[in-house]
């Protein structure tokens, strides 16, 4: 009986520190001072985002875009292995800051309200903001939007821009919604009467969407993407590092050409 019962205890404290030595949840930036033996990043995106990250299900449900290549060869530069985890746009700063995730890469643009809680790479690309409406609308500048309804993206830049616009024309009205499927389906519905997005990712949904048009914003400002970093992480200069050398090397022009066309 003695020996049994040894025995049981030793199992049981075998399993028990077996239980303390594995994490898997933890992220590199959980281990700053061991990054050496830490080989996997963890990147947070929104993958409702074509061309810069999203799913298409007719042939997988694998996350592909322009920010996942660029990932992807970034990281494997700096000898990290990529791990995604998709969530709502909205909730990417918070994980970055709450150090949930490594960083961020979600057509993210750099503003001065997200600096104060993340930092951000140098820029990889710049956009400007479109708007979608209905193929029949009439739309020539921003004056047609008076009394309208138009939507964006939750705590997007986009966002920003439609209530610039609110607040120039006093009558427009603003809705958001968490994922960019979400607006399409509501302009084409008629629930809102336009929304304003980047502008190739505009031409992606509008290619997929022939009752839908898009159109320039006159006097909208270039917007760059960059990705997100936990305030201090020496993972940034790292990053930047190995865009550089991507973008020295031809191979970001590459990227861009694959991702970047309209068919």
């Amino acid at each position: 009986m003695k020996k049994k019962w040894l025995f049981a205890a030793a199992a049981v404290l075998s399993l028990s520190l077996a239980g303390c030595g594995s994490n898997s949840d933890k992220t590199a930036t959980d281990n700053n001072n061991d990054q050496d033996n830490k080989k996997v990043l963890v990147m947070g995106t929104s993958a409702d985002f074509a061309p810069f990250e999203y799913i298409d299900s007719a042939k997988s449900d694998e996350i592909i875009g322009f920010d996942v290549d660029l990932a992807k060869a970034v990281t494997k530069k700096m000898g990290y292995q990529l791990k995604i985890q998709d969530m709502e746009f909205n909730s990417l700063i918070p994980a970055v800051q709450s150090k949930k995730i490594d960083f961020a890469m979600a057509g993210i643009t750099p503003n001065e309200k997200r600096a104060k809680v993340v930092d951000f790479t140098d820029s990889y690309y710049d956009t400007v903001d479109y708007i979608i409406t209905k193929k029949g609308a009439t739309f020539n500048g921003i004056d047609d939007l008076k009394g309208k309804k138009i939507g964006a993206q939750v705590s997007s830049i986009e966002e920003d821009t439609a209530n610039t616009i609110k607040d120039k024309l006093k009558t427009v009205k603003v809705e958001t919604r968490d994922r960019v499927p979400e607006l399409i389906q509501e302009v084409k519905l008629g629930r809102l009467d336009a929304i304003v997005l980047e502008d190739i990712v505009a031409k992606n949904y509008v290619k997929q969407n022939n009752d839908l048009k898009y159109s320039a914003i006159e006097g909208v400002e270039n917007q760059k993407k960059a990705a997100a970093f936990p305030k201090g992480s020496k993972l940034v200069t790292e990053f930047n590092k190995a865009v550089k050398e991507l973008d020295d090397a031809g191979e970001i022009d590459k990227m861009r050409a694959k991702w970047f066309k309209v068919e």
